[in-house]
């Protein structure tokens, strides 16, 4: 018998099945049409998602997970606690505990699946597939080989897990993106909107400034002359948002509006109410980061100021612009621009960006945008739309 039926008659039988990815909500969200072709396969199967306390977030707003176990890996680019060794070994007895019939190690091409591999194989999880760049003997039942290189011929993430799970058998139907939110998360979301001075029926961008890495971060003093300019080109009310620790980031963006006022809600919405927010904007701005994967979910269109750090990344199935300045330096993939200048976001002006979200919007671009206010005296109040 062909192995590869072997192994898709062996997985067909799994209704128990692990899904592990230990990054962020982004990557989350990223998985979640792999995640879909697993469930559309076998509607019976369990499906658990192992993943980060960030990306345990998203888990919750993603239809097609049944239960989420979260843990800080010592072997990913966060704070893994003050005891990893011990956290880890209660994690393999967890695992072992619950009698998994099989498990999916989603990774980028820069992790290595290896780590979460062994996890698996100690606790007994009998089927574990993963991309692997070298060969893992028995710590992988079944893998797919990883000749993916940064910036030549990569794959979309999206692309690269509808791939994995391909192999064994999972077939998509519908690769986009997953990501639902309550009612009562609308209800609060409108509550909060309001009583930051807003109106929440009329027309509004949404303008998200942070980035967890700093060299995925366009400077917020742009960002805030970009909402000036588009506040005036639109007649949309801005709305800036971000996490609680990100508030200092999202006042000098707010500060730097020297014409119009906006709604800063940032450390004030949950998750799903983010998600209520973005999903009724007119657009969404901001940084290669989370609630740019939250948008392309949602269907909302989104203009990302892109770092060129990791080309895998981009808004998926969703209208979008993504703005970068190309560098020599390009692909870098790290946190920290290594050259200390931040060209690949420095390069791109705030004029651009007007341009680009007038352009996703259909709205006739008037010329210039930026510089035609720099002297212009600061409105009263934030100019509407009428309904």
């Amino acid at each position: 018998m062909n192995p590869a039926s072997v192994a898709s008659s062996a997985w067909a039988a799994a209704r128990h099945i692990l899904a592990i990815r230990l990054d962020h909500l982004g990557d989350v969200l990223m998985t979640t049409p792999a995640l879909a072709a697993v469930k559309r396969q076998h509607p019976d199967v369990r499906l658990s998602l192992l993943t980060s306390p960030s990306g345990a977030e998203a888990a919750q707003h993603v239809p097609e997970i049944d239960r989420c176990l979260v843990h800080a890996a010592a072997w990913m680019k966060h704070d893994p606690g003050h005891e990893p060794v011990k956290a880890t070994r209660a994690l393999v007895q967890q695992l072992t505990d619950e009698h998994f019939d099989a498990a999916i190690i989603f990774t980028t091409c820069t992790q290595s699946a290896l780590p979460a591999a062994l996890l698996c194989h100690l606790a007994g999880i009998p089927l574990r597939l993963a991309h692997c760049r070298e060969n893992p003997y028995a710590l992988l039942t079944d893998w797919v080989p990883d000749h993916e290189v940064c910036s030549r011929g990569m794959r979309h993430e999206v692309r690269r897990q509808l791939d994995l799970v391909r192999s064994v058998g999972f077939h998509p139907t519908d690769d986009r993106l997953r990501m639902r939110f309550a009612a009562s998360d609308t209800t609060r979301m409108r509550e909060v909107f309001a009583a930051a001075g807003g109106d929440p029926d009329q027309p509004y961008l949404v303008v998200h400034p942070g980035a967890t890495a700093a060299s995925r971060r366009y400077p917020a003093e742009r960002f805030g002359r970009a909402a000036d300019a588009l506040a005036e080109a639109t007649g949309c009310q801005i709305v800036f948002t971000g996490s609680h620790d990100e508030r200092p980031l999202v006042d000098k963006a707010a500060a730097s509006m020297r014409h119009h006022t906006p709604i800063t809600l940032a450390g004030q919405l949950s998750l799903g109410q983010l998600a209520a927010l973005v999903a009724s904007a007119q657009a969404l701005v901001c940084n290669n980061t989370g609630p740019a994967h939250m948008a392309a979910a949602l269907g909302t269109p989104v203009v990302v100021l892109y770092a060129l750090t990791n080309p895998q990344h981009t808004p998926w199935r969703t209208p979008s612009r993504v703005l970068s300045h190309d560098v020599p330096c390009r692909h870098c993939l790290k946190s920290v621009c290594p050259q200390g200048h931040h060209a690949c976001l420095l390069g791109i002006e705030p004029d651009e960006v007007v341009r680009a979200v007038l352009d996703l919007l259909g709205t006739p671009v008037a010329v210039p945008l930026v510089s035609a206010m720099s002297h212009a005296p600061r409105a009263g109040a934030l100019s509407r739309v009428s309904p």
